[in-house]
């Protein structure tokens, strides 16, 4: 590891990046969009292993956006080529790293044979325990509000669930991937400042992290650089200094 390869105590739980920059990264060099996506996914393979190998538990990438359908359609043709190119050649580096794969969003909206691609490399790779990793596809994070919503209001109308029992726990029960914690770092490249419809009830607390890198040139010690900004963080979840320090109810944390 690099000299800046963070300690290993306080390493966040869970990442979760949106990778912004991919086509401002092309123009700058006079290239199509598609080559700045195609240098994006090889940037992806090299994120993995970085997290992977800081020990980080879950990584969620934010993908594709249900609001990306309404790019052009060459755009979207060819994102969608460079995701099966990715399950058919890349994914097993992956799996051989013991990584758990879990893909999250809209997947009606696939076609019907990257669907299948897709639940196939989910179950290929479902008893894999060393890192989670999770994709964010065809994800809008309000969907998945509306989705656990009408979820609920099902379980209403059949007599499942009173409306006066529903808590916050019950709610992100009913999300897309309820047995992932929620991100303790939020990280966006491409020098934008805004979270895009991304996650909006799991990172309520998260840590944000903006970086200027473009994605295609975000790398390992780009990672690592932002876990140990993570790492200099005193996080308060709404609590005062003291009460971080003394563990929120009086006693001393550890």
């Amino acid at each position: 590891m690099s000299d800046r390869t963070p300690p290993g105590d306080r390493i966040p739980r869970h990442v979760a990046i949106i990778m912004d920059g991919n086509g401002r990264w092309a123009e700058a060099r006079g290239e199509s969009r598609s080559a700045g996506h195609r240098a994006g996914v090889e940037a992806v393979r090299g994120v993995i292993r970085a997290a992977h190998d800081l020990g980080i538990e879950y990584l969620t990438l934010y993908a594709f956006s249900l609001e990306n359908w309404n790019r052009p359609r060459e755009e979207v043709v060819e994102l969608m080529r460079l995701l099966e190119h990715y399950i058919d050649v890349q994914l097993q580096e992956v799996i051989d790293r013991g990584i758990r794969l879990r893909v999250i969003g809209r997947l009606d909206r696939l076609t019907p044979r990257l669907r299948e691609k897709v639940v196939a490399a989910v179950e290929s790779a479902k008893d894999n325990r060393e890192m989670t990793l999770c994709i964010a596809l065809s994800y809008g994070a309000r969907a998945e509000i509306v989705d656990a919503a009408r979820q609920l209001m099902r379980e209403a109308e059949q007599g499942k669930l009173s409306p006066d029992d529903l808590d916050e726990k019950g709610f992100s029960a009913c999300l897309y991937a309820p047995d992932v914690p929620d991100p303790d770092l939020l990280i966006r490249t491409g020098g934008e400042a805004r979270v895009s419809n991304f996650l909006l009830w799991q990172i309520a607390y998260a840590e944000l992290l903006l970086s200027d890198v473009m994605w295609p040139d975000f790398g390992k010690e780009d990672l690592e650089a932002a876990v140990a900004d993570f790492q200099a963080r005193e996080r308060r979840f709404g609590m005062t200094s003291a009460q971080v320090r003394l563990g929120g109810d009086g006693s001393r944390s550890t």
